[in-house]
């Protein structure tokens, strides 16, 4: 038996040897804890902690509710092996105030993604035995800017790249020991991998296909058998892993696999991408040039280099030494390292997975880019003074990007390297536009609006002090007519230019999100267009002023602005037309608004501004649906009978859905709507909902309805034009299902 003290010993001893990553885990650590409330979450978060909860709860013996929720979630396609552990957390400490739980959330995913750095640290010292080669390589992990913005807000694609990364040194671990438990071990990490990610199977495939070389290479009976009982032991405890942590596996194992497969390989989201200067339909799948590109120009150019320059050197030893590249050499792993990647992108192009929001989806394939960056570093400079020269320029390419780091500090998930023009970010709402409306409100705005509310989309309580949440509300709830407010916006729906009295952040000179004073915009704008003829003059005037569409009403109503407006812009060339209306058969810009999510009513006149795109324009269509249209469509549904009929009634006429309540309030409005219609023809689908068996036509009020003057709401859904079996139709909210109905249509 080993001595305790022994034992002691020997840990401190490692602790001395390795105090070096340990001082860089501190550094991050302690910028981490001063950090971690600098970002706001994703719009996605609650969708991603409901996975989480319900899996928790179905886990504890919640039965029936929580595997409905389970199932019918928006992110049901993910694993909760992540999440499911963030809310443990949160419910052992406690946690109920929402700011509460976003700070815990950030901190221990960026927690996770610094253990990420101390794996790659323990798999760069076994791959080259090298110290400081190690720590480069966990400096180069750590400090990809992007990604290090999304270690405290992204709980789905860092978590992933940190699995992987942890995937990978139980690979190597696995192949240099050689032993049944190693591979046991391996198989363990490979499936959790999975459940965070279906994409986790391609390492799954690369550890059965070595070890099946490994087995046809044996130059006896016992290594072959030992080689594919190992190989065995890691696919069953993978399997196994895999189906014990996702419960919604459990009733139909193969049935949800496959949907799982169908829906998380597509990412369904129905999208445009901005790509080359031209829109890319994300259900269409990328070129084959979108990651390589995306990759390229976010990533800091030093490790670009150093990366490719590792990975020259290992195919150029892998062709010199074919056999090194099957059998068990570290050349193997190395030439793993790239074959991960380029398979990773020759299957989200062959099979046409949607990827969006840059790279974020595949954010994994940085795992192996530090450790083919060191390789490089290793390989290429064998000289003395070469080798410290190339350290130095890597010590220079770190602090170069610290700097950045340091600079665009809140942004750095919109850094972009100097190969491109630096003006295209992503869509995150800045934490400094919240910080000014909360701590620097200034000049004449501050005079005049003391006690001024924040109007904002996707912004919920999350994040804000709980002193200052009451001045924060969701667009969507703004029915009051308040003359002291504000509106933020992201860097798509900024005025330009930002008007006085307002504040903007930018970046790269773009502005990326802004808070605009309304009372004040609105009030020039409305000036302005008041000196000219507008363009049509109804029951709302419209003019054209530069970029944008102003409507103005005086003597308006709330109600006035709950009424939608429709604007058609037709182009002087059609080939401008964006591709999702000419996809429709429209030839023209189509745009279908509630006026109040663009307005607002200043002193009993209503005012709204909507952007034109930015092709020459031949003409504009604009207008609104008629006075009193809500309740016409009541009207007119209520004198036949309803299909169904629950919390709200649901009348079918041909392809039209219409849905009427009496007495209707917010809390019936803010609920989302689900619409799932079921074809006859499975064939009749469109292809990324073919797994799924039904076509998913979800959608919010604002989208399609609007209030009566009595009290009431109306709003219209159509179905697609090709026969239908049956339709289910409803609302769901945060606690789940509200009320859904189901029919058959009359053919």
């Amino acid at each position: 038996m080993v001595p305790p003290t022994y034992v002691g010993m020997s840990v401190a001893r490692r602790l001395r040897r390795h105090w070096a990553p340990g001082a860089v885990c501190a550094v991050f650590l302690c910028v981490g804890a001063f950090a971690f409330d600098d970002y706001i979450p994703y719009w996605d978060v609650p969708d991603q902690r409901a996975v989480g909860a319900a899996a928790l709860d179905y886990i504890a013996g919640d039965g029936e509710r929580a595997f409905d929720q389970l199932v019918s979630a928006h992110d049901r396609h993910y694993g909760a092996v992540f999440e499911a552990p963030l809310v443990l957390v949160e419910r052992i400490l406690g946690l109920e105030d929402s700011r509460d739980i976003h700070l815990s959330r950030h901190f221990l995913t960026h927690l996770f993604f610094l253990a990420g750095g101390v794996i790659c640290y323990l798999l760069a010292l076994r791959l080259f035995d090298n110290r400081l080669l190690a720590l480069i390589a966990m400096a180069l992990f750590l400090l990809h800017p992007r990604i290090y913005a999304h270690s405290f807000f992204n709980s789905k694609d860092v978590p992933f790249l940190v699995a992987f990364m942890i995937a990978l040194y139980l690979t190597h671990r696995a192949f240099r020991r050689d032993t049944l438990g190693a591979f046991l071990l391996c198989g363990a990490g490979v499936g959790l991998l999975v459940n965070l990610r279906v994409m986790g199977v391609l390492l799954f495939a690369a550890v059965l296909v070595p070890r099946a070389l490994d087995a046809a290479f044996a130059d006896r009976a016992g290594e072959r058998g030992r080689a594919l009982l190992a190989g065995g032991a890691f696919a069953l405890a993978a399997v196994l892993t895999y189906y014990a942590s996702l419960p919604v596996l459990w009733t139909d194992p193969i049935g949800r696999f496959a949907e799982l497969v169908e829906t998380l390989g597509s990412h369904p989201l129905m999208a445009y991408n901005l790509f080359r200067g031209e829109w890319l339909y994300s259900p269409g799948g990328p070129p084959f040039d979108y990651v390589p590109v995306w990759v390229g120009i976010t990533t800091p150019p030093a490790v670009l280099l150093l990366a490719l320059a590792g990975a020259v050197a290992l195919v150029w030893r892998g062709a010199r030494r074919p056999l090194d590249a099957l059998r068990g050499t570290p050349t193997r792993f190395g030439l793993l390292l790239i074959a991960l990647p380029v398979a990773t992108v020759v299957a989200v192009v062959a099979l046409g997975n949607n990827v969006h929001d840059g790279w974020r989806h595949l954010y994994f394939l940085y795992a192996p880019v530090p450790l083919l960056a060191v390789f490089g570093l290793h390989r290429l400079f064998r000289g003395r003074w070469m080798r410290t020269g190339a350290y130095a320029l890597a010590a220079a390419a770190i602090a170069v990007t610290v700097v950045s780091m340091v600079r665009i500090h809140q942004q750095e998930n919109n850094y972009f390297n100097a190969l491109v023009d630096r003006t295209a970010p992503e869509r995150l709402l800045s934490r400094h536009a919240l910080d000014w409306q909360i701590q620097v409100p200034f000049g004449d705005i501050a005079r005049d609006h003391p006690t001024g509310r924040v109007f904002v989309r996707n912004v919920p309580a999350w994040s804000i002090p709980k002193d200052e949440r009451g001045r924060f509300i969701d667009t969507r709830d703004f029915r009051s007519g308040e003359r002291n407010f504000y509106k933020l916006h992201d860097y798509r729906a900024c005025p330009a230019p930002i008007p006085a009295g307002s504040y903007a952040v930018r970046l790269y000179g773009m502005v990326l999100s802004c808070v605009v004073d309304p009372v004040a915009w609105f009030g020039e704008l409305r000036r302005e267009a008041l000196a000219t003829e507008p363009l049509d003059r109804s029951r709302f005037a419209a003019w054209r002023v530069g970029d944008l569409m102003v409507y103005v009403r005086d003597g308006c109503a709330l109600a006035d602005l709950d009424t939608r407006a429709f604007l058609h812009v037709h182009p002087v060339d059609r080939g401008d037309v964006h591709p999702v209306f000419t996809d429709q058969g429209y030839g023209w810009h189509r745009r279908h608004f509630a006026l109040e999510r663009y307005g607002a009513r200043i002193d009993g006149n209503c005012v709204a501004v909507v952007h034109l795109p930015e092709y020459p324009i031949a003409s504009i269509d604009t207008g609104q649906y008629a006075p009193g249209w809500a309740e016409a469509v009541r009207r007119v549904a209520t004198e036949t009978e309803p299909v169904a009929r629950s919390r709200f009634a649901v009348w079918l006429e041909g392809q039209t859905l219409t849905y009427a309540r009496d007495a209707c309030t917010e809390e019936d409005a803010a609920a989302r709507f689900f619409l799932h219609v079921y074809p006859v023809d499975a064939g009749d689908l469109p292809v990324w909902r073919a797994g799924h068996g039904f076509d998913n036509l979800d959608f919010d009020f604002h989208w399609r309805g609007a209030f009566t003057e009595d009290g009431g709401c109306a709003l219209v859904a159509r179905l697609p034009d090709y026969p239908i079996a049956r339709v289910r139709t409803g609302q769901y909210d945060g606690a789940g299902q509200r009320w859904a109905v189901e029919f058959a249509p009359p053919r």
